[in-house]
């Protein structure tokens, strides 16, 4: 988030605004649930029949908590919330088969120290493959393109830095699952970790020059639309205006070229 926009990660971790999570993230935490849930049963019995029922019995308290109620959906919207949530569980059986994974551990939680780093994170999946450990993380949203795909893979290959030293085994793999989609996947190296834990320090030193100064520069540009500070931010909320207006005369525009 800081290196997205420095001005919303103060927002949100020095101000501590409220950042409420959308229909998507909660898709994504429904479906991390029940496939905790699903890898912890024996292999022979993880099957999609056995995840509806899974599925099921953790639906109550889910629909009961804080953030899933906030969102004030109505009978047919809450219909289509768990429907994207099951389709994105079922998602699961288009890249592997479940049944074949050989799970050393479900949402771990793993503390390190990396890079003079001090690093918490909660690890979807840690399994045994083939050729050595794999660290692998659940996504529910949009594979990204090529180009962009080294930064999503960024974050796994922290985990994957951390599990070497919470573990003291180097994992060979880092993945993301894109659930229904497909699967992004890197090879862990001395030079991928090396890499991913110098760009952690230098944004952990970039976050305590800002803090030290107060000075938390926004980065304006598309991501404005989607931030939940814009109204807090002139710079942002002056950025969602230009682009509106920009809209607005593309439109009108293209209006009078076809009349």
């Amino acid at each position: 988030m800081f290196e997205q926009c420095p001005r919303r990660w103060r927002f949100r971790y020095v101000e501590r605004l409220p950042d409420p999570p959308g229909v998507p993230a909660l898709v994504g935490s429904f479906a991390h649930l029940v496939l905790e849930a699903l890898l912890q049963e024996d292999p022979a019995d993880r099957t999609p029949a056995r995840a509806r029922t899974l599925a099921r019995a953790r639906w109550p308290e889910f629909e009961a908590d804080y953030d899933y109620a906030a969102l004030g959906l109505g009978e047919a919207e809450s219909r289509e919330f768990r429907w994207k949530a099951w389709k994105a569980v079922e998602g699961l059986w288009a890249l592997e088969d479940p049944a074949g994974v050989e799970v050393v551990a479900t949402e771990e939680k793993v503390e390190a120290t990396l890079g003079g780093v001090p690093f918490r994170g909660v690890v979807d999946r840690i399994d045994e493959g083939p050729d050595g450990m794999v660290v692998t993380d659940y996504k529910s949203g949009r594979p990204p393109s090529l180009r962009f795909a080294p930064k999503r893979l960024a974050q796994v290959l922290l985990y994957a830095a951390a599990v070497a030293e919470y573990m003291d085994r180097m994992p060979v793999k880092a993945r993301l699952l894109y659930l229904g989609q497909r699967v992004v996947d890197t090879p862990v190296t001395e030079e991928t970790l090396e890499s991913t834990v110098e760009s952690l320090a230098s944004t952990w030193v970039d976050i305590g020059t800002a803090c030290a100064a107060d000075a938390f520069a926004p980065r304006t540009g598309p991501l404005c639309n989607w931030c939940p500070y814009a109204a807090n931010c002139p710079e942002g909320s002056a950025d969602i205006e230009r682009r509106a207006a920009e809209r607005a005369a593309q439109e009108e525009s293209l209006l009078r070229m076809a009349g």
